[in-house]
C-alpha cells in the first residue's frame, strides 16, 4: 500500500538528525475553553484577561502545560507514533507566553539511542522545541520514549544515552517580559505568596478527578497526539494491558489543576526538571495529588517573584493524606502514576518583606 504513513520504528532514527514536525498549529480561544473543561484549572492569569494585564500580560496566555502538549503532540508523528511508553522528561524550559491566535511550530533533534535488550524496542531520546511565528522560541524540553522496533534482528547503531542536568538552573528560569507582581495588582492573582511555603512542606491537594474514557481521548486529540496507545482498543486488547492507557500528559495536566488548591498563587509553570511516569493510568482511575517544596529560590534581579522547586507525585485510586511514595528500598507505592519535578513561580511581598541576602 502507497500513500500512508507507518510511523518511525527505532531503527529508523539516526544520533543528531533533525526532525521538523507539522502541521503547524494555530491556537484559539476555544483550545484555552476545552482546556478548561477537561481539567478545571482555576489559575488566575489563564482565566481572566484582565487580571493577566494587570500583571503585565498582553491578554490571558494559553496554560503552559497546554503549550507543552501542543508541542507534544506535533512531534508524535515523527518520533513515537510507534511508542510502547512515554518514559521520561528533562530540562524543560518555557520561554514566552503564548496567546490564542498564535501559530506554534516543532522540531527535534535525536540526542541518544539504547536499544533494549530484547531486541524488540528501544529508547529514543530527543530534544523538542516549539516556535510561534516571528517569536522565537516558546519551549524546549528533553524526553525519552520506547519504541518498537520494526525487524527484531535489524542492526542498530552502538548505545548512546546523553547526560542531562537534575534540574534547570534557576537562574535560566525565564519571567515573562513585562510582568511585574506590585502591591497594587497582587490580588487579581487571587492566590498565596512564595514567603507562605519552606522547603520540605508537603501539601495534600485533597480533591480527586476521575478519567472518563471520552475526556482522555478527547483531550489527546485536542493536541493532535496520534500514538495508536491512546485510541486503538481493537489492537490495544492484544497489547500488554489490554486496554488503551491515558497519555501521560493528561496525568500532569491534571494533577496541576488539583494542585491549584494549596499552591493558587503558583501563576506560572517555568520549568520541568524531570518526570516519570511510573504506572500506566486507564479511564475510570480517580487521580489524587500531593506535593513537596523542595527548593525556595529568590531569583536574580527580581524582589516581585520568587521560584519554588515542588515534586508532585500523582497517585490513582488513593488519597493522598498520608503522602504515598516511595520505599525504603526507593520503590514506588503501587499506587503512584507520577513524579513530577518542575518549578513555579509565585509572587512575593516584597513591599512588606525586604529582599533577604541570600535564598531561604
Amino acid at each position: 500500500m502507497t500513500g500512508t504513513y507507518r510511523g518511525r520504528f527505532f531503527e529508523d532514527f539516526s544520533l543528531g538528525e533533525t526532525i521538523p514536525h507539522g502541521p503547524p498549529r494555530t491556537v484559539t480561544e476555544g483550545d484555552c475553553a476545552l482546556y478548561t473543561a477537561l481539567y478545571g484549572s482555576r489559575f488566575a492569569i489563564h482565566s481572566s484577561t484582565p487580571a493577566a494585564q494587570a500583571l503585565g500580560y498582553q491578554r490571558a496566555p494559553l496554560d503552559d502545560l497546554l503549550v507543552f502538549h501542543i508541542v507534544f503532540g506535533q512531534s508524535v508523528s515523527g518520533v513515537s507514533l510507534n511508542a510502547v511508553a512515554n518514559l521520561g522528561y528533562a530540562d524543560c524550559r518555557f520561554l514566552a507566553p503564548v496567546y490564542p491566535g498564535e501559530t506554534l511550530y516543532a522540531m527535534s533533534t535525536v540526542i541518544g539511542l539504547k536499544e533494549n535488550s530484547n531486541r524488540k524496542t528501544g529508547v529514543v531520546y530527543v530534544r523538542t522545541e516549539g516556535f510561534k511565528e516571528g517569536g522565537g522560541r516558546v519551549l524546549g524540553y528533553v524526553r525519552w520514549v520506547m519504541v518498537r522496533k520494526r525487524e527484531p534482528k535489524a542492526p542498530v547503531a552502538p548505545p548512546e544515552v546523553p547526560t542531562l542536568p537534575d534540574q534547570v538552573a534557576f537562574e535560566n528560569l525565564e519571567v515573562p517580559e513585562g510582568v511585574k507582581v506590585t502591591a497594587q495588582n497582587v490580588d487579581h492573582l487571587h492566590g498565596g505568596y512564595w514567603e507562605a511555603h519552606t522547603p520540605g512542606d508537603r501539601i495534600d491537594h485533597l480533591d480527586g478527578m476521575t478519567i472518563e474514557e471520552a475526556e482522555h481521548q478527547m483531550a489527546t486529540r485536542l493536541y493532535h497526539n496520534t500514538a495508536r496507545v491512546h485510541f486503538n482498543q481493537h489492537v490495544e486488547k492484544e497489547g500488554r494491558f489490554g486496554r488503551r492507557i491515558v497519555y501521560g500528559g493528561h496525568i500532569i495536566s491534571i494533577a496541576r489543576a488539583l494542585s491549584f488548591n494549596g499552591l493558587s498563587g503558583a501563576f506560572r509553570t517555568a520549568a520541568i526538571n524531570g518526570g516519570a511516569h511510573t504506572a500506566p493510568s486507564f479511564a475510570g482511575d480517580t487521580i489524587y495529588a500531593w506535593s513537596e517544596v523542595l527548593e525556595k529560590v529568590e531569583l536574580t534581579d527580581r524582589n516581585d517573584v520568587g521560584a519554588l522547586r515542588l515534586r508532585t507525585v500523582a497517585t490513582k485510586d488513593q488519597a493522598c493524606e498520608d503522602f504515598p511514595y516511595k520505599d525504603s528500598e526507593g520503590r514506588y507505592d503501587p499506587a503512584v502514576v507520577l513524579d513530577l519535578d518542575y518549578t513555579v513561580l509565585l509572587p512575593r511581598r516584597w513591599w512588606l518583606a525586604p529582599l533577604s541576602p541570600s535564598s531561604s
